[in-house]
């Protein structure tokens, strides 16, 4: 295996890269973008990537907050940030209004992250970002060594709902995972081309009460989605490196249907 840290251009800015490349010979491989939870490309995304690496697939993992964000959400200021959001209601952290309102009502020194965490889940932020994986998409396809009819994505928590993005901006995406996140904009849906699974926490009621009506929808519209929902299991259910959330179990399964569905979907 073969890992290095690159740069891929996206419109105007760079945006900072960790890639693994598995073992083999000249035969182009398929890939899978990795898309980073809220605390950016860290430990745990990379070991993801190498995990994809090790069954066969080139795997990419882009920090969207490459620059002034990623200064801002470090680890000891998002560890601020989720305290105040503790007792949030879901739909207001939906609402970027009402989320700059809250975020001004809390101490000096969580603004901030408060503000970030509002300005990179906007809906404008999110559409920037949906065009910058597909940048990283469209480099992937580019290489020698991938195969560019056989690209997906997964994601996870905000990189979840920024994997949902993509499936609605790039056409030739031919798979996405999303891991507890949010919905994309229902109006979006009908753009969508590649196949979807969606894993995630029965105890994440926020994220998961809502994923019959994205169902709905993907049926109406004739899109190929499936979807598993782990009874007992929280929030990045998946992420090893953090105790209070790990579901073993769940994760476990998780990953072979992940495998299964890449293997379909990118490997046949």
């Amino acid at each position: 295996m073969t890992e290095k840290e690159i740069q891929i251009r996206a419109g105007d800015r760079p945006l900072d890269c960790y890639i693994a490349f598995p073992e083999g010979g000249p035969a182009r491989h398929p890939a899978v973008v990795i898309v980073h939870e809220i605390f950016g490309v860290d430990a745990h995304m990379r070991d993801v990537a190498r995990r994809f690496a090790a069954e066969g697939y080139i795997g990419v993992a882009p920090n969207l907050f490459t620059g002034e964000v990623q200064r801002i959400m470090t680890p000891a200021n998002i560890g601020l940030a989720m305290q105040s959001l503790a007792h949030v209601p879901p739909e207001l952290r939906r609402d970027p209004t009402k989320f700059a309102e809250f975020a001004a009502t809390q101490p000096p020194e969580r603004r901030p992250v408060l503000e970030a965490f509002a300005k990179v889940t906007s809906p404008k932020a999110q559409d920037g970002f949906a065009n910058d994986l597909r940048a990283v998409t469209q480099y992937l396809r580019g290489l020698p060594e991938v195969d560019p009819a056989r690209v997906g994505c997964v994601g996870f928590c905000f990189g979840g709902a920024m994997t949902a993005r993509l499936a609605t901006h790039d056409p030739d995406l031919r798979a996405a995972v999303i891991f507890y996140g949010q919905n994309p904009p229902l109006e979006e849906v009908p753009r969508i081309r590649a196949s979807v699974l969606g894993l995630y926490g029965g105890e994440d009621k926020g994220i998961s009460d809502t994923v019959p009506t994205l169902a709905e929808t993907m049926q109406k519209e004739g899109k190929r989605f499936e979807y598993h929902i782990y009874p007992g299991a929280k929030h990045a259910f998946f992420n090893d490196t953090r105790s209070q959330v790990y579901h073993p179990e769940s994760a476990a399964d998780a990953w072979k249907r992940v495998l299964a569905f890449f293997g379909r979907e990118l490997r046949a």
